[in-house]
């Protein structure tokens, strides 16, 4: 026999089974017992919530020859036809596929003729929001007043897309999301059924993935169990098999962010891409955390309502103190967008570095919330009593003379010729740029690409932070190997930092100089 995947295994065979709905299937239950039964009903909230179980349970029910307090019984004729799909009685409809009017007065033609077993013609059609404008109209008359022995149940996750005409002509049932604890509840009694061994804090992290789907949390329970088929399910192997970032690397995350230490971030990074994690879903894992960061930094008393695992409660709440609201504003938005962007990206990783660095240095920003979050680092250090240097001191303290603010600077020594080799790097500039790695390629594209006076290959900064980080020895390594391996020769390559417009503007920029006039070449 084949294999039935989980959630069409244990679907709900009456109301009682259906999980997180109580509002909906007492009123139903209720309805059937009176015998005060609706002719249309409206099922509409988000997918796995129940709404294709309840209609199925309801038709059911509305046939059953022996209903148990509103429950169809599951044993008399009716039950069984209807549960096999064999009852002409119960018609289901996709109307994501029969869209049209013709589909529709097929639908109104059927209903002049009374159901030749059980008590009522049920049609549940399914996605109803698809159904064209001119198939709502041909509905209309029929849904306002059908034949007392036809049932109507529309079932829709986009119930904006429904007329009004026919919204107000249904009793409307709104299926609510579905709470991670109810579902890792039934993701347990799967478990237990099924005889297979889960930590308690896995299930809860598929209920949490689940993000409010019953259904969902079944399909990826069923996943997690075929791949490690007659082993226990824990907690490690779940974030295997899904793909995603354990909580607690978050806040190694935020704790570098906060320290402005861009390495320590693709350090981390680094170990998230080579863990084989996604990061599509590791944007979307983050933008979440920062959620929760932000909620509970607004208001502690939700921090209790979050689905925060309670192992990492202490560090989450140390997160929350440490952080600022309009800082945390600025770390969603930037993720956000980076969330938006990732999803058609060829080069994700790119992308997140460069995220990355913009969560580290807010001076790259110069919108509201960027501005703010510098200006309470400022207050921050003056506080403690550190002392800022200036680009000029910075320059000092590397063993670089810099002259004192304000005073006249003279112009940089240049050689009067480019060399061969010099002159070959810049005509070839825009295709060494592209084979640079991750943050490096990104670094390096913001600065100017210059001569020095002893001809060696000058990169010229405007933030001394990208200057520092690019000063690694295995990053100008890396920058001497690609330039050998694009033209052939070795080049030394230096790097400089001009703080200011007036200085940046001493140094030319070396691949306008080549396309623009002739070079004379230095033996």
């Amino acid at each position: 026999m084949s294999y039935t995947a989980l959630y069409r295994k244990f679907r709900p065979t009456t109301f009682d089974d259906v999980k997180g709905q109580e509002h909906i299937v007492t009123t139903l239950r209720n309805q059937i017992k009176a015998g005060r039964i609706g002719h249309a009903f409206l099922f509409c909230g988000t997918r796995g919530t129940g709404k294709t179980t309840s209609a199925q349970i309801l038709a059911k029910a509305v046939n059953c020859m022996e209903p148990v307090e509103g429950n169809p019984c599951g044993a008399c004729p009716m039950c069984r036809s209807i549960a096999a799909g064999t009852s002409m009685n119960v018609i289901e409809i996709d109307a994501a596929s029969n869209n049209g009017v013709d589909s529709i007065r097929e639908i109104v033609e059927e209903v002049r003729y009374s159901p030749a077993e059980g008590k009522y013609k049920v049609y549940i059609i399914d996605e109803v929001h698809m159904l064209s404008a001119g198939a709502f109209n041909a509905l209309l008359k029929t849904l306002e007043e059908p034949p007392p022995y036809v049932i109507f149940i529309l079932a829709t996750t986009e119930v904006h897309k429904i007329p009004i005409t026919i919204l107000s002509r249904c009793q409307r049932y709104d299926f609510r999301r579905i709470t991670v604890e109810e579902i890792a509840a039934r993701l347990r009694e799967l478990t237990d059924a099924e005889q297979i061994e889960a930590e308690d804090k896995a299930l809860r992290y598929v209920a949490t993935a689940a993000d409010g789907s019953l259904r969902d949390g079944i399909s990826l329970l069923d996943q997690c169990i075929a791949f490690y088929l007659g082993q226990e399910l824990t907690y490690d192997k779940v974030l295997e098999v899904l793909g995603t970032v354990d909580v607690s690397v978050f806040g190694s995350l935020m704790r570098s962010i906060r320290g402005s230490d861009v390495s320590g971030c693709l350090a981390i990074l680094e170990e998230i891409v080579s863990r084989g994690r996604e990061l599509t879903q590791f944007t979307v894992d983050f933008t979440w955390y920062l959620r929760n960061l932000l909620l509970a930094k607004a208001s502690e008393s939700l921090a209790e309502t979050l689905e925060i695992p309670s192992d990492y409660m202490q560090e989450f709440l140390e997160e929350v103190h440490a952080n600022k609201e309009e800082t945390l504003i600025r770390y969603i938005r930037i993720v956000s967008e980076l969330t938006n962007k990732i999803r058609y990206a060829t080069q994700k990783r790119v992308l997140v570095e460069v995220a990355l660095i913009k969560l580290c240095k807010p001076q790259m920003e110069t919108v509201y919330d960027a501005l703010v979050d510098r200006v309470g680092k400022l207050e921050e250090a003056v506080e403690h009593g550190v002392m800022l240097p200036s680009s000029a001191q910075a320059e000092q303290s590397q063993g670089k003379s810099s002259l004192q603010a304000g005073s006249e600077q003279p112009s940089a020594p240049l050689p009067k010729a480019l060399s061969e080799d010099i002159a070959e790097l810049a005509r070839n500039w825009n295709r060494i740029l592209p084979k640079l790695s991750g943050a490096i390629r990104t670094v390096v594209g913001s600065a100017k690409p210059s001569v020095g006076s002893g001809n060696e290959f000058l990169l010229v900064f405007t933030e001394a932070f990208d200057r520092d980080f690019i000063n690694g020895a295995e990053h100008l390594e890396e920058i001497k190997k690609t330039i050998a391996a694009e033209i052939g020769k070795e080049v030394e390559v230096s790097t400089i930092l001009a703080a200011n417009h007036k200085e940046n503007n001493l140094y030319p920029d070396i691949t306008q100089i080549v396309t623009k006039v002739p070079i004379d070449f230095v033996d």
